[in-house]
């Protein structure tokens, strides 16, 4: 290889994905090309390129559980009157729950529910987290 095509390549090492699919739709306007066909270039195979930003899709997790990891001892009455408040749980079962921390107190609720539930949650003195 030359060096410029040693400095291209070093420079092409060091963009973002983003930079990548913008150099790639400037490359096929610029030459008329296609970069998600295959070449055959003698004995060398190329992949297909397929970087395009837009074809790229990150699923968002829409279901959250909230789960309560502890809750100080003089918070314990609080915190238990929270949970019966969040869930359908009894004084018993609301009392057994935050006795075996951690511990999920909702279960695939949307983001908006999670964080309500988890600013109740540390409002009334317990430790929480959303996953």
């Amino acid at each position: 290889m030359s060096n410029k095509t040693d400095e291209i390549i070093e420079k092409l090492k060091n963009i973002s994905l983003l930079e990548a699919s913008e150099l790639i739709a400037k490359i096929e306007e610029t030459f008329g090309v296609d970069a998600t066909m295959t070449t055959n270039i003698g004995s060398i195979s190329a992949l297909p390129i397929n970087l395009k930003a837009e074809e790229q899709v990150v699923e968002e997790k829409t279901e959250f559980d909230v789960i309560l990891n502890e809750v100080p001892a003089a918070k314990r009455i609080t915190v238990i009157k929270t949970v019966r408040s969040l869930t359908s749980l009894g004084l018993k079962e609301a009392k057994d729950l935050i006795e075996s921390l951690p511990k999920t107190v909702l279960e695939a609720v949307t983001k908006d529910k999670a964080e309500e539930a988890k600013k109740l949650l540390e409002e009334s003195g317990g430790s929480v987290t959303i996953k």
